[in-house]
């Protein structure tokens, strides 16, 4: 095997083994492959034979072939035109779920517009949630903690989401926006 195969290999087995905490030690029990062999497979200097892959893919309950498969991006493709809106302020107040919350993805990304005259309130969020604007056309007004905030397309707008706060749209045009909700 070649050196970058040896530390793809490698790199994966030191992956697994951080993800599901654990030491050395206790994955050469799982595999019965000695702690010093492990430790040179993990830093690429060792070439590990087919038999003692096959030891570590059975102790860890992964595919074989798992240790020499190319990365392929993660992606995810939305068309907000395939998206079923939620309404709220009698349809004034539109949101497109582009990204749910996800395990190990502690925020979610919606399109949203604000029709003229829309006035939509959310109520306080958990702890520790903040809310993100990213206002690509129009503008509204944001209402936080009895504190008025104008934004403009162009603008970006970060607040504390502990607080209820207010969308509204005051203009002749709709207003567009992007909104992360991060949960802390």
């Amino acid at each position: 095997m070649s050196h970058e195969v040896n530390r793809m290999i490698g790199d994966k087995i030191k992956a697994i083994r951080a993800e599901r905490k654990l030491s050395l030690d206790e994955l050469s029990r799982i595999t019965h492959v000695s702690k010093a062999m492990l430790g040179q497979i993990e830093r690429g200097t060792s070439s590990p034979t087919v038999s003692t892959l096959w030891k570590i893919a059975t102790g860890l309950g992964v595919a074989f072939s798992s240790f020499v498969e190319e990365e392929q991006p993660k992606f995810s493709k939305v068309n907000i035109s395939d998206i079923e809106p939620l309404l709220e302020d009698d349809g004034r107040y539109l949101v497109h779920t582009l990204f749910p919350t996800e395990p190990k993805r502690n925020f979610e990304v919606y399109s949203v517009s604000l029709k003229p005259g829309c006035e939509y309130t959310s109520p306080a969020h958990i702890h520790g949630v903040e809310e993100y604007l990213f206002l690509h056309s129009g503008e509204m007004t944001v209402l936080v903690a009895e504190a008025e905030h104008l934004l403009k397309a162009g603008d970006a707008f970060r607040f504390s989401a502990d607080y209820e706060h207010t969308y509204v749209n005051r203009s002749e045009e709709t207003c567009e926006l992007f909104l992360i909700v991060h949960y802390t």
